[in-house]
């Protein structure tokens, strides 16, 4: 089975002198055939487009000078169900013609569709042209409706000799009702394992399950502050995000561009802001309601999510800037496995604040070093608004 031998790299669209004052570790290129865990991890802000777009090969292009490796052309709910025929003709079409352009091959690209029989049309259609394609994702994964999902991705692998991932999404109603999340989430367990080649990474629908009880967060509230929601993801991550043979998880959508008036204060602190004569940055994250991005992307890293669902380029260089490793987590990280590696035990932090324990924080450090790999380690003395601010002017 082959694969696409291009890689992707985060943060190419700053410029060298940016790149060098920035990190101390550079992003490091990632291949399509890269160890499936590290490629997960690499999908960062994954950008979604309605399917029924007149000119996707643009919009791919935008998205990729805005710094997205991956990316999601929607048959499904972005779309009206009329529009459905012509947007799969049109999808194919483009990535017909999107195969032939070596310079977009690095891009990771799927499909998110509506039914298993898209997905064999897909790819019979395409036929080599597959190879612009990453893989599907398949929406209102179930233990019912998942294994058609599944078969077809495999069967479209075996097909064309190549590889395709899929990536299932959370959202049913049986995940957030109390009574039967339980069994469902098992159930859907079983099937995962049984396909566990053929998927990348898990994404929550956040948006379906909040509608099930008519629930919409504000842009100055995060998905954690939602309980009932908070509650469902937080069981996902339980059952599918365990270190020792978990799947990789990303956040739910953000679904904002900007909103007229707030109710509730941010909570980006001021002062480092001033540290860096950068008070415009914060208005202006404010006002564009990204402060509310960013706060969530620290939640759902705390819990154990990585990358995010977005829908706006504009959110591309927060989640990316929000996932770059510090140096002090990279030291941590690396120290961890040091002791780890001769014998375990306890150990001060190099900067002296925290205690660094080889055995429980092992599966941290080893994920905090894949994202050390996949977008970069900043220097000691860069912080977060430096490469939020560096992303206005990329």
């Amino acid at each position: 089975m082959t694969t696409a031998t291009h890689s992707h790299l985060h943060f190419a669209q700053l410029g060298e002198s940016d790149l060098e004052r920035l990190f101390a570790q550079r992003p490091a290129p990632v291949r399509p055939d890269a160890d499936p865990r590290l490629l997960a991890l690499s999908l960062g802000a994954t950008l979604y487009t309605p399917g029924i777009r007149p000119n996707l090969l643009a919009d791919i292009a935008k998205a990729r000078a805005a710094g997205a490796r991956s990316q999601v052309l929607c048959l499904e709910d972005a779309i009206s169900d009329h529009e459905v025929p012509a947007a799969l003709a049109n999808v194919i079409d483009q990535v017909r013609t999107l195969a032939q352009r070596e310079d977009e091959a690095g891009h990771l690209l799927f499909v998110r569709v509506r039914e298993p029989e898209q997905i064999s049309r897909i790819v019979g259609e395409l036929g080599d042209d597959v190879r612009a394609l990453t893989g599907f994702v398949i929406p209102k994964f179930d233990e019912h409706s998942g294994p058609a999902y599944l078969d077809a991705v495999a069967d479209g692998a075996a097909a064309t000799g190549r590889r395709l991932w899929a990536m299932p999404i959370l959202e049913s109603r049986e995940l957030i009702y109390r009574e039967t999340r339980t069994d469902s989430l098992v159930a859907i367990s079983k099937v995962l394992d049984k396909y566990r080649e053929h998927v990348l990474a898990l994404r929550i629908g956040a948006t379906d399950l909040s509608s099930v009880y008519a629930l919409r967060r504000r842009p100055d509230v995060t998905l954690w502050d939602v309980h009932v929601v908070a509650s469902a993801i937080s069981d996902i991550i339980n059952v599918f995000a365990r270190a020792e043979d978990g799947y990789v998880i990303t956040g739910p959508v953000w679904e904002y561009f900007s909103s007229p008036q707030r109710l509730l204060r941010t909570q980006l602190r001021e002062t480092p802001f001033a540290e860096h004569a950068a008070q415009d940055l914060r208005e202006e994250l404010m006002a564009n309601d990204l402060d509310g991005l960013i706060r969530e992307i620290v939640l759902d890293k705390v819990n154990g999510l990585v990358g995010k669902t977005i829908i706006h380029p504009s959110h591309i260089h927060p989640v990316h800037a929000m996932l770059a490793v510090s140096y002090e987590e990279w030291e941590d990280a690396r120290d961890i496995m040091d002791a780890h590696n001769s014998g375990g035990g306890v150990r001060a932090s190099n900067s002296r604040n925290k205690m660094n324990e080889a055995g429980p924080h092992r599966g941290w450090a080893e994920r905090t070093l894949n994202l050390a790999h996949v977008f970069g380690v900043t220097r000691p003395d860069i912080t977060y608004v430096d490469l939020l601010d560096a992303g206005r002017v990329a």
